[in-house]
């Protein structure tokens, strides 16, 4: 079984990933945590430490690759584990991410996403850009403006799939969201436990 968990910068998703993870594990099932990352906060950093800025389209084309790797990679792995894989972030993202920079949402990665196994649910961990703001600023290891993580909470909106999101209140502890998004698995399979391969669930 397959979560995949998506949101804005600062929504939280690999705290709640982590979460989710362990309160499967507490109720004595399998889990394991597959990241899905495509570089971002490494390349904003080492952009603003050498003064450069990649055009958009550029940097698009790094992070996609980045991006399409690891998520073929995690899909290797989940296809040889029995038990619940929750995946931080997946393609969802990149197109999101596309549509905040002004660029089209191509052929590929939308095919890309037919293609893979299909999840059961995406869990999208929905926050406000001002918290998200605030929690992003607080750590202190990367930066994004307000007008750019409200952007990007409306291009997640705006994306075709978004409709057959699960969307969770993203202000809440780790824990709780954890277990909220748990049992709405379990009310969408139609009833608790059973986390074994075969289903999934997408955020």
């Amino acid at each position: 079984m397959i979560i995949v968990l998506t949101g804005i910068d600062g929504s939280g998703k690999s705290t709640a990933a982590r979460a989710l993870v362990q309160a499967v594990r507490s109720r004595g099932g399998k889990a394991m945590l597959l990241s899905n990352h495509a570089g971002r906060r490494t390349m904003s950093v080492l952009a603003a430490r050498w003064g450069v800025q990649l055009p958009a389209r550029a940097a698009d084309a790094a992070e996609t690759l980045l991006r399409v790797s690891n998520v073929l990679v995690s899909h290797v792995r989940a296809r040889c584990f029995d038990g619940v894989v929750v995946m931080d972030r997946h393609l969802h993202c990149q197109l999101a991410l596309r549509t905040t920079k002004g660029l089209p949402r191509g052929r590929f990665l939308p095919w890309l996403l037919t293609a893979l196994p299909q999840p059961a649910a995406v869990v999208h961990l929905d926050l406000d850009p001002a918290e998200a703001h605030r929690r992003i600023t607080a750590r202190g290891t990367d930066s994004e403006t307000l007008a750019d993580l409200a952007a990007f909470r409306d291009a997640y909106a705006g994306l075709p799939e978004f409709g057959t999101f699960l969307r969770v209140d993203a202000s809440l502890p780790a824990t709780e969201l954890a277990e909220r998004v748990l049992h709405a698995v379990d009310t969408l399979r139609g009833g608790p436990g059973g986390y074994g391969r075969g289903a999934a669930v997408t955020n």
